[in-house]
């Protein structure tokens, strides 16, 4: 069964929330954070971005980055931008977008469930990823940053979670310059951190990583560092635990994850249509947008015009908790093949792009000439995610786009 702590979160003053919390780090590039932080000497990104304090084109991962992430997190306590509470809590993080809420706990993960495969993932990481964030949290001995995990939806812990938003006031509530709304709340009755503990061993068996793999892997491996080191090692201490925030399966929503092309290898484009209908009912749509209408089904952007493509009974296998996903089949009867994309993740001639975005994103791309050609995907659900986390399999790169995303800044974890 999982277990969740509370901890004596790090965090902002009320009236400062809005200005230090940001994106996650790797949702941005160095330019773009440094835009994002323009003006806003205490925004987070000074922390989980520190290189935009440096001279421009410098390392990303050279050891002076690291160290200016770590000058900055002192300097933020010490200013008292970031201030540690004096008892262990959970707090209720909550984000709104388009009228719709969802509401997570955050809490210590255990580095012991992540190694023992109660924490689930559905992602393969990068070492590289890895090691560029376990350097992070040695640097700042703190993580900084949440990761994001889904858990099958507990009836008690909804209502406990309901009645703490009903009832009480937010510690913070704005809303983000992209229009997602935050609220947070610190859950300051003992007896409820009690609950809400005793309910995740006793009715919550498995985590699943939503959102945020390398971060999770580098947080864990860094505690599993620290208790090596140790010789007087207990289990208890605080780096034997992770900040992660916890929803509920049912409250999730994963967008669309899309494709685009530079060039259709070689092949005219009428010729390359044509040798889709092996695979696909293709439909041509015109010039409106085609969004994909249910599974097995995406859109195609090229020349100009919109398709329709219904992939054929017998090109997928619903049995198979990798063979059904759309990306997959994609893949495995068009990129592979008739593209000859063979590495999703090396290859220079795709690129991702997530439903945030909009549809409107692919059309953009490929009618600059930038792109050849997009694929719409229907998006993975929730089931699926679990499935595949629960029978030990990989997703395909690039297959799930969780919104909103947490917001960084709003609580901190200290490894001491």
């Amino acid at each position: 069964m999982a277990v969740v702590k509370p901890f004596r979160g790090l965090r902002p003053p009320a009236h400062l929330a809005s200005e230090i919390a940001c994106l996650p780090y790797d949702v941005m590039n160095s330019q773009e954070a440094a835009v994002m932080a323009q003006g806003n000497e205490k925004s987070l990104l000074h922390i989980t971005k520190s290189e935009i304090d440096l001279p421009e084109g410098t390392d990303v991962h050279s050891e002076e980055v690291y160290s200016k992430a770590r000058e900055n997190f002192e300097a933020w306590q010490k200013r008292g931008w970031l201030v540690q509470d004096q008892e262990p809590h959970y707090y209720i993080c909550a984000q709104t977008m388009k009228g719709r809420t969802q509401y997570g706990v955050a809490g210590a993960a255990a580095v012991s469930d992540y190694l023992s495969g109660v924490i689930k993932k559905h992602e393969l990481t990068r070492p590289d990823k890895e090691e560029d964030r376990m350097v992070h949290v040695r640097a700042s001995n703190a993580n900084i940053e949440p990761v994001f995990f889904a858990y099958p939806s507990v009836r008690e812990l909804d209502k406990i979670v309901a009645r703490i938003v009903k009832k009480e006031k937010p510690e913070y509530d704005f809303v983000a310059e992209d229009g997602i709304g935050h609220h947070f709340w610190v859950v300051w009755d003992q007896k409820t951190n009690d609950a809400i503990e005793k309910i995740f061993i006793e009715k919550v068996p498995f985590m699943y990583v939503a959102d945020g793999h390398h971060r999770t892997a580098a947080a864990a491996l860094v505690g599993k560092e620290k208790r090596e080191k140790n010789p007087s090692h207990r289990g208890d201490e605080e780096y034997n635990f992770f900040l992660a925030v916890h929803f509920p399966d049912d409250q999730l929503r994963i967008l669309d994850y899309n494709r685009l092309v530079k060039d259709i290898n070689g092949l005219p484009p009428g010729d390359f249509v044509a040798r889709l209908n092996e695979s696909f009912e293709v439909k041509e749509k015109g010039t409106k947008t085609y969004r994909p209408r249910s599974l097995h089904n995406f859109g195609m952007y090229i020349e100009g015009k919109w398709y329709s493509l219904s992939a054929r009974k017998g090109t997928y296998d619903d049995s198979d908790p990798i063979g059904v996903l759309d990306v997959t089949i994609l893949t495995e009867k068009v990129l592979k093949p008739l593209l000859d994309i063979q590495d999703m993740r090396r290859s220079k001639r795709i690129d991702f792009v997530g439903g945030i975005r909009g549809l409107g994103e692919l059309k953009k791309r490929v009618d600059s000439g930038e792109m050849k050609v997009a694929f719409a995907l229907y998006p993975v659900s929730m089931k699926q995610l679990i499935t595949i986390a629960d029978t030990g399999n990989i997703m395909p790169p690039k297959t799930t786009w969780f919104e909103p995303k947490l917001r960084s800044g709003l609580v901190i974890h200290k490894l001491e």
